[in-house]
């Protein structure tokens, strides 16, 4: 390994996120699945959560459009919704929808600076199902003026994913804690460094 690439492993490690997570439900199009996780790799976070009750998810799909993005992610798979809550709760405080109704709240009218978070983003047909909006604390959504009122599943999920990091990034000290050495030393090892 070059001393250049070294320095970019312990970089990239030192700046990943463990108070960011995505949670995509029913995501029809692999691509939009991997642009998700390229989008999740550049602004840090270290895992995602895909629950896909119709097929089973395989990382290697999309592999070409994530930039190999599933590398140096953690994705978890789930068959139903309860089952990804259970891994998801204890580590999130707070979990947000992508839902336009009467009780969204404007995405840049929220404080995302504090506190751990969980941001769930429906499939391209029906968005986010009500019963996972049941289990949710609050949902946001992206204005637009133009005619048609919904973004593509993976820009609204950059949009809403940079808005985040914006406002989280100004506070954060960046120290490496033993989270991050630990994802350092996995990134290390000869079977997961290119």
């Amino acid at each position: 390994m070059t001393p250049e690439r070294l320095e970019k492993i312990q970089r990239v490690a030192s700046h990943r996120r463990f108070d960011l997570t995505v949670i995509l439900e029913n995501v029809h199009d692999p691509h939009n699945i991997s642009a998700v996780m390229r989008t999740c790799d550049a602004v840090g976070i270290s895992e995602i959560y895909v629950i896909d009750n119709h097929i089973k998810f395989n990382k290697r799909i999309g592999k070409k459009s994530s930039s190999s993005a599933n590398k140096w992610l953690d994705v978890h798979s789930f068959q139903n919704i309860d089952d990804c809550l259970k891994m998801v709760k204890p580590k999130y405080q707070k979990l947000l929808c992508t839902h336009l109704n009467a009780e969204a709240v404007e995405l840049y009218q929220q404080d995302f600076s504090k506190g751990s978070l969980a941001l769930v983003f429906g499939n391209e047909h029906d968005g986010v199902s009500s019963e996972l909006l049941a289990k949710c604390d609050g949902n946001i959504f992206i204005p637009q003026i133009g005619m048609i009122s919904s973004l593509n599943i993976s820009v609204a999920c950059a949009v809403t994913l940079y808005e985040v990091f914006r406002q989280k990034k100004s506070s954060d000290n960046y120290q490496m804690d033993s989270q991050k050495q630990a994802l350092l030393n996995r990134w290390m090892s000869v079977d997961n460094v290119d």
